[in-house]
C-alpha cells in the first residue's frame, strides 16, 4: 500500500473514532419550570438550581444534557414511557414514587409552607374551614392538604389544583384563592417577587431526589458519582449560594 494511501487511512480512522467512541452521550431532562429557584424560564431560557446542578453533574460525568419542560404531574409517566432519561425537578422522593421510579441520593432538604396575600390579613387558619386553597396537581403539598386537612374534614373549602405554581400564586394574586399550599424555598422566591407572604412552614421533612426510570442502574451511579463530586469539589456550596 502506498504511504499517501495509508496516511489517508489513518486519518479518516481517527475521525471515526472521535466521531462514535469519544462522542459525549446526551441525556434528556424531564423538569417543570414553574418552581422558582429550582427551575423557571427567563428570558425564554429554562434556568435555575436543578438546571445547574444536571449540567454540573454531566461535565464531572462526561455526558450533555438536554431540558423538556411539561407539567409536574407528566414527569414520572413520561420518564417511564421513555419520553426522557432524567427528572430534575425538585421532586420529593417518596416511597409511592420510589416504587415506580428509582432516586438518586438526596442533595436538597425542604418543608411545606402557607402563602397569603399581602393585604389580605389572613394566617394560617386559611387551612382551616370553609377556605379557598391552590395547590399544583402532583406535588407534596397536594398530597398533604388531601391526607391532613381535606380527608379529617379540618379543611373544608374548595382546593384548585393547576399544572403550575405561577398559575396558583396568580390565582392568590387575583383573589380568587386564600392560599397557596407549596415548598418552602419556593414560596420564600415567590413572596420576593409577588404581592404575597409567607406566613407559616410545615415541618415535612422532605428531600429531593433526580429520578431516572426503574431499573436503570448504569444511569443512576452515574448520577450519584457525579453528586458526590459536585459536592467535594464546592461546586454545590457555590449552587447553593448562588441560588439561594
Amino acid at each position: 500500500m502506498k504511504k499517501g494511501a495509508l496516511s489517508i487511512l489513518l486519518v479518516f480512522a481517527l475521525v471515526l473514532l472521535f466521531s462514535t467512541g469519544l462522542a459525549a452521550e446526551t441525556y434528556t431532562v424531564g423538569t417543570s419550570a414553574g418552581f422558582p429557584p429550582f427551575e423557571y424560564v427567563e428570558d425564554g431560557e429554562i434556568v435555575g438550581f436543578d438546571i445547574d446542578l444536571m449540567e454540573a453533574i454531566g461535565e464531572e460525568q462526561g455526558f450533555e444534557v438536554e431540558f423538556v419542560d411539561i407539567s409536574f404531574d407528566s414527569l414520572i409517566p413520561g420518564l417511564n414511557a421513555g419520553q426522557f432519561d432524567i427528572v430534575a425537578a425538585g421532586m420529593t422522593i417518596t416511597e409511592e414514587r420510589a416504587e415506580v421510579v428509582d432516586f438518586t441520593d438526596p442533595y436538597f432538604s425542604a418543608n411545606q409552607a402557607v402563602l397569603v396575600r399581602e393585604d389580605s390579613e389572613d394566617d394560617l387558619t386559611v387551612l382551616y374551614g370553609d377556605n379557598k386553597l391552590a395547590v399544583q396537581t402532583g406535588t407534596t403539598g397536594d398530597l398533604w392538604v388531601e391526607e391532613n386537612l381535606q380527608d379529617p374534614e379540618i379543611f373544608t373549602g374548595d382546593v384548585t389544583h393547576f399544572d403550575t405554581f405561577v398559575m396558583a400564586v396568580q390565582d392568590l394574586v387575583n383573589e380568587n384563592v386564600d392560599g397557596v399550599v407549596l415548598d418552602t424555598p419556593v414560596a420564600q422566591r415567590y413572596a420576593e417577587e409577588n404581592p404575597v407572604e409567607m406566613v407559616a412552614e410545615i415541618i415535612t421533612g422532605e428531600e429531593y431526589g433526580l429520578a431516572v426510570a426503574d431499573g436503570n442502574t448504569e444511569l443512576l451511579e452515574k448520577l450519584n458519582e457525579g453528586l458526590e463530586q459536585v459536592r467535594e469539589s464546592g461546586r454545590m456550596d457555590e449552587l447553593l449560594d448562588k441560588h439561594f
